[in-house]
């Protein structure tokens, strides 16, 4: 699977190009001072250097007397180095005033893009290769940099210079001497855009590449256990190398086609500088022109040809970098399945009571999930959902964190339509313990004061002791300085899961949703993170959703789902009595339990 976006394999360049500088203009704007300050140092240091080679045909005219008596030309000799010198230091004004430009638009951008991840849903998330998306974020925000500095470093400079060379010659000279080069000049543009536009096709292939390499090595090594547990390490090579293979054999087309390129550029500027030297000679000859002319007009033609020598690469970067930049702009284009409306109101927790109405929610592309669910949870109760693998369990829990709004019916806190209220409102108000625990890999301090911002030490310890994982950091050499490694992969699962609650008992929101925190644990871990969750849950109204039905016998309600509908519900002893599909599970769980033992 490819990870790049497949809009560069058929990539608009006068639509994309354009949408992609209407996307950047605001940023530029954003240091509009120093852009049109940096544009006027350029300006300055262009005509400097157009200005030079005019004061060496004064120097060189003052100094081509046969028979008269010479004299140094020191007005002209001092004006020729200090022309040189406001050249330079108008260029490096112009470089120091736009750094700052250049450099605020990178970070505004990649500010922008990072934050907007943030608030795309969960389907998102669940689709993505974070390998690929950081790739094209890196690439777009690199792209910035180059994309405004070829601008103002590159084609602004040679248009305004091509066009003082020319009209110059125009002026001083002969038509032709102008025409000439005119002509040059646009043939050399149009063979190296043609030739540049043919050799693009290279550069899509090895950005496909790049990404798909970079997104399989991401992959490979977060799941580095998964690899050594199945013996894949030697497939994950040979995937990894047949994706560099390719890469390689592209990439060196793309190099060694470079060679027509350039043979083509050379040839145009030496037929047309030779030209333009022949006629100088001529008038030479003729004594139409002296010896500083055609010395001033080699000088011209140098300083007019130097910096298109350089086109083709500059053409190609810039078309990379829109196509890369294009690639990171449309992740800014994909907006939220769920988001709040504008001025949509806050939620405002009175009991913490939820309703479930009626509800039902399929995932995109598939069948129902969820049909006319109807249930509620009283204030403070502890309400647990069980059933087989598929029946909907974790999707209540996704619909009322709102991850996914429900298709139909409606789920209600203190009588408010959550669907109707500001999202992160909604979210605030809540504390999940998932399944699977995850951790930034940052140090067991970082991940419990995770929960507040703001907390104070004191706060987070006391968050470690009610989850029953303080003794356990006490001893750790490190102590709360431990860090807990890649996903937390240097904890145990119970380790974990009591860090997670922590977590939840420093956030302290009024409602709880435990997705079957204790699923994949030994007995020991079980028992001390049923703990936790009976201290955490007190005072909480609380949503469980359980896979082993003994630690959810003290839930004020038991729900049991089958294929997206209730099949029963009821109060443990309520089920049991009922002999119904709870019965069937607990007698189950009860005799592999005492098998086991």
């Amino acid at each position: 699977m490819r990870a790049t976006n497949k809009s560069t394999q058929a990539y608009d360049f006068k639509t994309q190009d354009m949408k992609v500088l209407r996307k950047l203009l605001p940023y530029l704007l954003a240091m509009r001072a120093r852009v049109i300050l940096a544009t006027l140092f350029l300006i300055a240091a262009k005509l400097a250097n157009v200005a030079v080679p005019v004061a060496l045909k004064e120097i060189v005219d003052s100094l081509d007397h046969t028979n008269a008596l010479l004299i140094l030309p020191l007005g002209a000799l001092f004006a020729y180095g200090l022309l040189r010198l406001t050249s330079s230091l108008f260029n490096e004004l112009r470089d120091a005033i736009f750094a700052k430009v250049r450099y605020h638009a990178m970070h505004l951008i990649a500010l922008g893009v990072f934050k907007h991840l943030h608030t795309l849903d969960l389907s998102f998330h669940l689709d993505r290769r974070i390998g690929g998306i950081t790739r094209d974020i890196d690439r777009g925000t690199q792209s910035v940099s180059t994309l405004l500095s070829i601008f103002v470093f590159n084609i602004l400079p040679s248009f305004f210079e091509v066009c003082l060379v020319i009209g110059l010659l125009w002026i001083n000279y002969d038509v032709f001497f102008a025409g000439i080069s005119l002509a040059t000049v646009v043939f050399y543009i149009g063979l190296t855009l043609a030739i540049t536009t043919w050799r693009m096709k290279y550069r899509y292939q090895m950005n496909d590449m790049q990404s798909e390499a970079n997104t399989n090595a991401v992959d490979s090594l977060i799941n580095y256990e998964t690899v050594k547990y199945f013996n894949r390490e030697q497939f994950e090579v040979n995937r990894y190398q047949d994706t560099m293979t390719r890469w390689e054999d592209v990439a060196t087309k793309s190099f060694t086609s470079m060679t027509a390129l350039n043979f083509v550029q050379g040839a145009v500027i030496a037929i047309g500088v030779t030209l333009i030297l022949i006629m100088a000679a001529e008038g030479v000859v003729a004594q139409q022109l002296s010896l500083g002319d055609m010395i001033m007009i080699q000088a011209l033609l140098l300083q007019l040809f130097l910096p298109l020598g350089s086109l083709g690469i500059v053409y190609r970067q810039i078309k990379h970098n829109f196509i890369d930049m294009s690639n990171m702009f449309t992740l800014l284009d994909k907006r939220p399945k769920v988001c709040s409306s504008n001025g949509a109101p806050e939620l405002k927790i009175t009991e913490a009571k939820i309703e479930f109405k009626s509800v039902s929610f399929s995932y995109p592309g598939k069948k129902p999930v969820l049909q006319a669910i109807d249930f509620c949870i009283k204030p403070g109760q502890k309400v647990a959902i069980v059933g087989a693998s598929g029946s909907g369990k974790s999707t209540l829990a996704k619909l009322l964190f709102r991850f996914y709004d429900v298709d139909s019916g409606e789920i209600l806190i203190d009588g408010q339509n959550i669907k109707q209220l500001n999202q992160q409102s909604v979210q605030k108000s809540m504390g999940v313990v998932p399944q699977d625990t995850v951790m930034f890999n940052e140090s067991i301090y970082y991940n419990i004061a995770y929960g507040r911002e703001g907390a104070s030490q004191s706060e987070v310890k006391a968050a470690a002791k009610l989850a029953f994982i303080d003794h356990f950091i006490e001893q750790l050499p490190e102590g709360y300085d431990t860090l807990v490694g890649e996903r937390g992969l240097k904890l145990s699962g119970g380790e974990k899961q009591r860090l997670a609650i922590a977590r939840v008992l420093l956030k302290n929101p009024p409602i709880l949703i435990f997705d079957e925190a204790t699923s994949a644990l030994d007995s020991y871990s079980e028992k001390m993170v049923q703990q936790a969750l009976d201290s955490l849950s007190q005072q909480h109204t609380t949503l469980v959703i359980a896979h082993r039905l003994s630690t959810i016998v003290d839930s004020d309600h038991i729900i049991v789902l089958n294929e997206g509908k209730i099949q029963e519900s009821g109060s443990h002893q309520q089920l049991l009595a009922a002999q119904g599909e709870y019965a069937k599970l607990w007698k189950l769980q009860v005799d592999a339990q005492n098998k086991h033992n």
